[in-house]
């Protein structure tokens, strides 16, 4: 895991534990950057879970999404995970995207997904997602980080 300090000279940099835990407890919106065929970025904030034995970040979303077709052209991305209330935190990088559509692997992928922010797969906003993975309208995105680049205000540099 390669490690940047977002703010050098203001807060303190994350170490691995505390990424690992940031990104596994936090509930916040991943904003994932891809870039269209024009060359423009699109920011696209989502839902995910982060997978820490394989150090990868997991996005469910439409198989047909704006998303989904920039990173068909183009697997490269960055990603922002932060907490805009003071003291601000987060994590940040850029990494390599995987599209997996096998509805049975991305079954249990997505009911965690849920799980961490609706709290249910029985919510029905759970339900229709779901439904989407099982009929194969809805793709995992794996995110392969090259780096974290993290910032904590709360403490002192």
């Amino acid at each position: 895991m390669k490690l940047l300090h977002g703010s050098p000279g203001f807060g303190v940099q994350f170490s691995e534990n505390e990424i690992r835990k940031f990104l596994l407890d936090s509930k916040l919106n991943l904003h994932l950057g891809t870039i269209d065929p024009d060359h423009f970025p699109n920011i696209h904030p989502t839902w995910y879970i982060y997978d820490d034995s394989k150090d990868v970040i997991f996005v469910e979303t439409g198989k047909q999404s704006k998303k989904t077709s920039n990173l068909k052209k183009n697997d490269k991305i960055y990603f922002c995970v932060d907490d805009g209330n003071p003291p601000y935190k987060g994590v940040r990088g850029k990494g390599n995207v995987r599209i997996l559509s096998d509805p049975d692997a991305n079954l249990p992928i997505v009911e965690k997904i849920m799980l961490k922010y609706l709290g249910s797969t029985s919510h029905p906003m759970a339900k229709i997602l779901l439904e989407n993975v099982r009929n194969g309208n809805s793709v995992i995105l794996e995110i392969k980080p090259k780096y974290y680049s993290t910032w904590d205000y709360s403490r002192n540099s």
